[in-house]
């Protein structure tokens, strides 16, 4: 099956996929002291087999894998409306990698080298945002509803299928319609982290939401500032 299992001890079971063993067995100390349970594939096709059948709380995906790479397991894993929080690690600093990983649906990308503890700190922030109650009001902005509690959004009356991140953007932006928020703002607020050179981080995941949700996007960009919920 994998390298190796160990049972969750409450905060539930992440997936690592990684080739490079000493990497793997890094991440999988860090995330089972940080009380998560850890299951390690080395490529990509047992990889993806483990998460349709394991059902994970988090995916850590390295990107350069034998039989399928990352990207198409993340691929493959939207495509079947699959939104499980998945983490991208690349030991590429190409934009086109990060860009593109974003696209697909990813909630986040660390480049090696990282700390373990950033690795446990993004996984902790999504899931975070992820599970946690959510304010207690619905959200209405135009034709978009968004329901904290139950994490569900409608685009006139459709349902919508958004990833944690995607999601917690919308919601920042439209908790305060009208209100403009600068990209490293919503670094910090959705993200948990600021790093400045990431800016076109928030861009991607805005692009995706928009591209989701359709004409009745309520995003509006504010150009040399960043971005606000507002009404057509």
């Amino acid at each position: 099956m994998g390298l190796n299992w160990f049972m969750a001890e409450g905060r539930g079971l992440v997936i690592v996929i990684e080739d490079e063993p000493s990497i793997a067995e890094v991440e999988r100390l860090y995330l089972t002291q940080a009380g998560y349970g850890v299951h390690v594939e080395r490529d990509g096709v047992a990889g993806l087999a483990s998460i349709r059948t394991l059902r994970p709380v988090a995916v850590v995906l390295d990107v350069g894998l034998p039989g399928i790479d990352g990207i198409e397991v993340c691929r493959a894993l939207r495509a079947a409306d699959d939104w499980t929080p998945l983490i991208f690690v690349t030991a590429r600093d190409d934009e086109v990698d990060r860009v593109l990983g974003l696209e697909l649906g990813a909630d986040d990308y660390l480049t090696k080298p990282f700390s373990p503890r950033e690795l446990v700190a993004r996984i902790r922030s999504i899931l975070r945002r992820h599970d946690g109650p959510g304010a207690p009001t619905t959200l209405i902005v135009g034709a978009i509803t968004l329901d904290p509690p139950r994490r569900t959004v409608t685009a006139n009356g459709m349902d919508v299928s958004l990833t944690a991140t995607e999601f917690d953007l919308l919601e920042k932006l439209m908790g305060a319609p009208g209100q403009v928020f600068s990209r490293e703002q919503l670094l910090s607020s959705v993200w948990g982290h600021v790093d400045y050179g990431s800016g076109r981080t928030v861009d991607v995941h805005v692009a995706q939401v928009r591209a989701k949700l359709g004409g009745a996007s309520p995003i509006r960009t504010v150009h040399g500032v960043g971005y606000t919920a507002a009404e057509s």
